[in-house]
């Protein structure tokens, strides 16, 4: 009885505030019906024909899991802000048909928003499978998820849904690993070892899938063709290639299945096609590759000969869509959305192609793939 006295008190108090504005709205002056919305962020600008467009931010759950009713009937009465459970420093992002899984390296987990389904969970957060650092992280041909610890240096395996499977790389001595990407077709696991200063480990360790043991290494130090200087991340290409952001080179590295330097782009500066600070790298289906680069706030497209095709996003000093001041962590969706991570602003930005309507269900829902 309370509760449902409770929500009649709320529901007139509602009524009555409408009714308030209303009046109010009627003594005020006419709306200026020539005022715009706020422009969604489209690139290129105009008068370029768009064709990646700004789509949504993702900072908590409360942007992905639906208000119940009291909630939002409290709101329009008190007139208090929706809150969910934010991010707190997400580095790296992994998406697979609409589900967004975003390492925090400082909560210690992986958040998963599901964008279809609607809902969000942690992954990672107890034992066993419990997550210190997590940094680098992708999905394999099955969408399970794999996970760089980079505090204890370990491979974690969970199921799509977030139940953990198994470790990887234990018997492996590491240096600094961040980053990774999986090969499907060959059944490889990528591990980008960054080194560090006063250390010579600069390399790619590549990875049975299955097993875990450790096949062969990729590069050495230096800044010859094919040597590497502070790796950062690497992805594997629509091609089969491997390709490396190198980031104390400036450069990214591109390498065959067993290997074998074969080409390299990029290079240090602030003309197009250049880089400052490149990060992470990923890889769509049709061999775009994007490159995040956290000194320009921005991430760019590159076609799979290294030609720059277009800049997205851009720095900047408050949060705002399309506004970046520490981004990281990037990936492609199989729908050709993208999804970009930034450490300052807590958040997780999704682009899409032009050529995709707006309102589409994200990636392909299992209901539609069946």
């Amino acid at each position: 009885m309370k509760a449902r006295f409770s929500k009649a008190r709320l529901a007139c108090a509602a009524l009555g505030m409408a009714a308030a504005l209303f009046v109010a709205g009627c003594a005020q002056a006419p709306l200026n019906e020539t005022a715009k919305a706020p422009e969604i962020p489209v690139f290129p600008p105009p008068p370029e024909p768009a064709r990646i467009i700004w789509e949504r931010t993702l900072h908590s759950s409360a942007d992905v899991v639906p208000d119940d009713s009291d909630g939002t009937l409290r709101r329009l009465v008190t007139g208090e802000s929706r809150s969910g459970e934010g991010l707190n420093k997400p580095y790296g992002v992994a998406v697979r048909n609409g589900r967004v899984y975003v390492g925090d390296t400082v909560a210690r987990h992986v958040v998963l928003f599901d964008l279809n389904a609607k809902k969000h969970k942690r992954i990672g957060a107890d034992e066993p499978g419990g997550l210190r650092m997590p940094f680098g992280i992708d999905l394999d041909a099955a969408g399970n998820l794999y996970v760089l610890d980079g505090s204890v240096k370990l491979i974690q395996v969970y199921d799509g849904d977030g139940k953990f499977l198994r470790t990887l790389g234990k018997d492996i001595k590491w240096s600094r690993p961040v980053g990774l990407t999986i090969d499907p077709a060959r059944k490889r696991l990528y591990v980008v070892d960054v080194g560090g200063v006063d250390s010579e480990e600069h390399k790619v360790r590549v990875l049975d899938l299955e097993t875990g043991r450790l096949l062969f290494d990729i590069g050495k130090r230096g800044n010859g063709p094919g040597e590497l200087n502070l790796p950062r991340d690497a992805a594997v290409g629509a091609d089969g290639l491997l390709y490396v952001v190198d980031g104390g080179n400036f450069r990214v590295q591109v390498y065959d299945a067993d290997g074998k330097f074969l080409k390299t782009f990029g290079g240090i500066g602030v003309r197009l096609g250049q880089f400052s600070r490149p990060k992470e790298i990923a890889a769509d289906r049709d061999g775009r590759l994007y490159v995040v680069d956290t000194g320009f706030g921005n991430f760019q497209i590159f076609d799979r000969e290294g030609v720059l095709l277009l800049n997205v996003g851009s720095r900047g000093d408050a949060d705002a869509p399309a506004k970046f001041s520490l981004p990281s962590g990037i990936a492609v969706d199989v729908d050709g959305r993208i999804y970009m991570v930034d450490q300052f602003f807590r958040k997780v930005e999704v682009f899409r192609p032009a050529e995709l309507p707006a309102g589409s269900p994200y990636g392909r829902p299992a209901a539609a793939s069946k």
